[in-house]
């Protein structure tokens, strides 16, 4: 059955390319078809990393990186291989969407995306957007988030009569880290490049931390420095890419694969300072992605991926509970759509996905569970004058299979119908699109989404814990804010942008997991959850030109956040006095800071993270409270030539202050660290 579905699918997507690729004979040049595709300029705009704002941070990872967006939060266990994931305006981790070179990561298991197995040695580009990104030709999956972070990898340029480029670099620091990578590009015809890129991580993982505890009175019960245990990793990442033109259409293939073995440090509890949770994952995927021009105003896309993840956890610690337990998941992904300009300001897209996902355990009476989710949206966008305004309603229908001989229950059969409407105004001073200058002219914008998230299959079929009549947990957002630069002829001041949100979130039918029974050692996961959230985002980013060929870059970033716990207090949940309070984790203040200073073949660049008070429960009481954190992290670095290798050596210096906190409770976190990393690139 499943087969005759894969095969019906790819027939329908070929018969859709060759259609298009038919109808692209009446057009003349691609580079026509490419202005009129990119004609809009975003509704609402992004925030962005890119080029050498990027490379300048000290990060290792796409998590790291991603901290300095405004309106995120990220959960991070601790040391080089902890699990690090993203949480955007507090609507949750599973509620965001990313997009790796256009096409979505996907963790039908617990749908939770690890962004610290990304390296940024390959990344050009990160982008967030809150609501969907403002394009009409994407996929179904674009729309179906609350937000999306879209990670572009490096693509194969040449120069004239260039023919392979070559880059390597090698990393070593704290902690035992050693990180080489090699990336090589090479032009392989008149119309196609590949990539292969290689990556090795190895850590001890052992770093010395502060663990104080304060009693009720304000004594001190313990105050002592150790050295975490068990943080040790050693992964491998493996990438390759190929792309080129076919008639008037690009497309590019990319195969992804990653294996690790990390020691899982857990939590210091009950003065247990080491724990021997291992766990192994083997994480591989191929896709492609093909778009091409047809008629004289339209444009198709069409998109394909499978996807097939390996997991042991292993605890060997029969004091507790020996548990070994292998998952393994499975993904097949398709996605047509299309665009055609009806007007000269206005277009209409359509697109259609299909996605199916399997997933096996070896857990006791494991249900085998199968879901085949159809996307269908519709968007359209226009623009008269100065007002621009994008729309979208997707349509979501869920079909879950589990095995013949399990005793629960099916879930029942899901569709679902969500709109979004996105609105800009530019006030006055010349069109956006018609300047040549760099300004960036005060633009006004709005959105309304409407979307959900699926109960994943650990929350639907866990054995024990999963509950299969869980409902989906929906969120709505309202946002309005402004975007306004400029970019000065003259003066010390090139230029400069600022952005400003406000917004209100609603979280209905959260899923959590609530004690079953009358004991607290089983649970259960339910829909009783609600959530509000109303917050402010802010940031700033000028560029400046000083004396002696001085650049200076500078980006600030802030963060004010009202996420309040409404869950009606007489429900069976596993904390009280938790209603109104602010939910685990979010400070009402945070913000982050940089600055880089680029000087002939010299550059020195400075970030500044800031988390402030918040409490690890709902329940705001002392108990639960969490004192702020702040981290200072600097870098120098010199490039310079010897014949034809371009040579970079920098030196990075994190957590500068040396200061003891916790991301995440009983989780702490590296003091003062640093990196050494030489790079080449021919």
């Amino acid at each position: 059955m499943l087969l005759n579905k894969a095969v019906c699918t790819v027939a329908l997507l070929w018969g859709t390319v060759a259609a298009a690729q038919e109808a692209a004979d009446s057009v003349r040049r691609i580079e026509e078809v490419t202005v009129v595709a990119h004609r809009y300029h975003e509704v609402i705009p992004s925030q962005r990393l890119a080029g050498g704002k990027l490379k300048a941070l000290s990060s290792l990872s796409v998590a790291d990186a991603i901290r300095y967006f405004s309106g995120v939060q990220m959960k991070d266990y601790g040391g080089v291989g902890g699990l690090k994931t993203i949480d955007i305006r507090s609507m949750g981790t599973n509620h965001l969407g990313v997009f790796y070179d256009g096409i979505q990561l996907g963790n039908a298991q617990n749908g939770q995306i690890d962004l610290g197995k990304f390296s940024l040695d390959n990344i050009e580009e990160i982008a967030l957007y809150n609501g969907q990104k403002s394009e009409i030709l994407q996929s179904a999956k674009d729309f179906g988030s609350a937000g999306t972070v879209y990670l572009r990898t490096r693509r194969p340029r040449f120069a004239e009569g260039e023919r392979s480029h070559a880059k390597a670099s090698f990393r070593a620091g704290s902690f035992g880290l050693l990180n080489p990578s090699i990336l090589w590009e090479q032009k392989t015809g008149k119309k196609t490049a590949a990539s292969f890129g290689a990556e090795y991580i190895q850590a001890t993982g052992k770093y010395r931390f502060r663990y104080r505890k304060v009693l009720r009175d304000g004594s001190v019960a313990w105050d002592t420095t150790a050295v975490r245990q068990n943080g040790d990793i050693r992964s491998a990442r493996l990438e390759g890419s190929v792309h080129g033109e076919a008639g008037r259409g690009q497309w590019n293939a990319k195969a992804w694969f990653y294996d690790s073995e990390r020691g899982i440090p857990g939590a210091i509890v009950n003065n247990v300072w080491k724990r021997s949770q291992r766990q192994w994952d083997r994480n591989f995927f191929v896709q492609g992605s093909y778009r091409i021009p047809f008629a004289t105003h339209g444009e198709a896309l069409v998109n394909l991926k499978y996807a097939n993840d390996w997991m042991r956890y292993l605890n060997p610690d029969t004091t507790l509970m020996y548990i070994d337990n292998i998952f393994r998941q499975q993904e097949v992904y398709a996605s047509t759509a299309a665009k055609y300009a009806i007007l000269p300001q206005w277009d209409a897209g359509v697109a259609i996905d299909w996605q199916w996902n399997a997933l096996n355990a070896s857990l006791q009476d494991f249900v085998f569970p199968q879901r085949n989710t159809v996307l269908a949206a519709m968007a359209t966008a226009a623009q008269w004058k100065r007002f621009k305004a994008q729309a979208s309603l997707l349509g979501t229908f869920v079909f879950d299979r589990i095995s013949k001989t399990s005793r629960q229950r099916k879930p029942d059969d899901l569709q679902r119908f969500t709109p979004a409407v996105f609105l800009s105004y530019q006030p006055f001073g010349r069109l956006q699109h018609d300047r040549q200058d760099g300004n960036q002219p005060l633009s006004l914008r709005a959105f309304y989404k409407r979307i959900f998230r699926m109960p994943t299959f650990n929350d639907l079929y866990y054995t024990d814990i999963g509950n299969t009549i869980l409902r989906p947990e929906y969120t709505t957002q309202y946002n309005a804010g402004f975007e306004w630069g400029n970019a000065p002829r003259h003066g010390v001041l090139s230029r400069w942008k600022v952005q400003a949100d406000a917004y209100y979130n609603e979280v209905s039918d959260k899923i959590i997991a609530v004690p079953k029974g009358n004991g607290q050692f089983r649970w259960m996961m339910m829909n009783l959850g609600y959530v509000e959230i109303r917050g402010i985002d802010l940031s700033a980013d000028a560029a400046w030109k000083l004396p002696l060929s001085i650049d200076l870059a500078t980006r600030i970033n802030y963060t004010f956040q009202k996420a309040q716990d409404f869950t009606d207090p007489t429900d069976n949940r596993p904390s009280a006095g938790s209603y109104g309070g602010q939910i685990a984790y979010i400070p009402r203040h945070s913000g982050s800071a940089i600055a880089s200073i680029t000087w002939r073949t010299w550059e020195a660049n400075y970030s500044f993270i800031y988390t402030g008070e918040r409490y690890h429960n709902s329940s705001n009481i002392r108990e639960n409270y969490e004192q702020p954190w702040y981290t200072h992290d600097m870098a120098m670095a010199k490039t310079f030539r010897i014949k034809k290798i371009n040579f970079k050596l920098s030196a990075e210096l994190n957590n500068l202050l040396n200061q003891f906190y916790d991301v995440v409770l009983n989780y702490p976190m590296p003091g003062r660290n640093g990196k050494i990393t030489l790079k080449f690139e021919i």
